[in-house]
């Protein structure tokens, strides 16, 4: 089967060419640049992609059956936003979908991004706009919401630990998650990316609150947990801060600030890695 995954070369990207490759699906694996996977040359074909220039999308989904798409802003930018990438870069994808005849359209999105108050976040909203777009048409779609990912907390938190404290929201230490290895949630994606018309949830086997991950985090890297514990307003000072908008924070605060404060717990639990485990390798290569 013909495959064009968007945004192949991203952490979760990378996964789920690997998984599609494994599949022995055929592979258009579309990004900005190509990435370095030495086990899967010539197994796909790369094709260079900018999402918001609607004409390098051009052919892009000739013959494919079904489109994935990660893509999404994940990092501070002071050329893009959320806007730019999750909703207008997915949207113009989906529009070469259609004319190319796709029939199953794959998206990556968020949990919670329809819940009251996700609108006052950018990364959250681009992606509900998207969701709410995708549905109202006519192609089959699959909307998958990660919880999050062991790696992202792992890289978040690096720095604190680092440190020897990690800084928390005041009051919401009980909040808790259960996020997901990426690569068992690219088998997941791979194996049901053929379904119709649905919407999944993803989480991880573990659920922890953020107290808890902090604990596993310095328990592996030998360390004595110290946390300090910050008032959430201080994240919507720092958010509207001159020199944190002007290097492209602001939004990247305002996602920090949701997560923190609101339980992100799917209920489609996927794969068997261990959270705790990973956090062990992770740290523990430090000692």
């Amino acid at each position: 089967m013909k495959v064009v995954l968007a945004g192949a070369f991203g952490n979760l990207g990378a996964e789920i060419l690997k998984a599609l490759c494994a599949d022995g699906h055929e592979v258009v694996a579309a990004d900005l640049k190509e990435g370095n996977i030495p086990e899967l040359k010539g197994k796909y074909t790369f094709a260079a992609i900018d999402a918001t220039k609607p004409e390098t999308l051009e052919g892009l989904c000739e013959g494919a059956e079904v489109v994935i798409t990660t893509m999404g802003l994940t990092g501070a930018s002071t050329r893009f936003t959320a806007y730019d990438i999750d909703h207008r870069g997915n949207m113009n994808l989906y529009a070469e979908c259609v004319r190319a005849g796709v029939k199953k359209f794959n998206y990556i999105s968020v949990i919670s991004c329809d819940e009251p108050g996700a609108e006052k976040v950018p990364m959250l909203h681009a992606k509900y706009l998207v969701e709410q777009e995708i549905k109202q048409q006519p192609m089959d779609w699959v909307i998958y919401r990660p919880t999050g990912y062991f790696y992202d907390i792992a890289k978040v938190f690096k720095p604190y630990i680092d440190k020897g404290e990690m800084q928390l929201l005041k009051g919401h230490g009980g909040v808790k998650a259960n996020v997901v290895d990426c690569p068992d949630f690219a088998r997941f994606v791979v194996d049901h990316m053929l379904d119709t018309n649905v919407t999944y949830n993803v989480g991880g086997k573990e659920t922890y609150t953020y107290e808890e991950m902090a604990k596993l985090c310095f328990d592996a890297a030998g360390k004595e947990m110290k946390i300090k514990w910050a008032p959430i307003w201080l994240f919507g000072i720092l958010a509207n801060l001159p020199k944190i908008k002007k290097a492209g924070k602001h939004d990247i605060i305002l996602f920090s600030k949701w997560t923190l404060s609101h339980d992100l717990v799917g209920d489609t639990e996927v794969g068997e890695a261990s959270f705790a485990e990973y956090l062990k390798e992770y740290f523990g290569k430090e000692n």
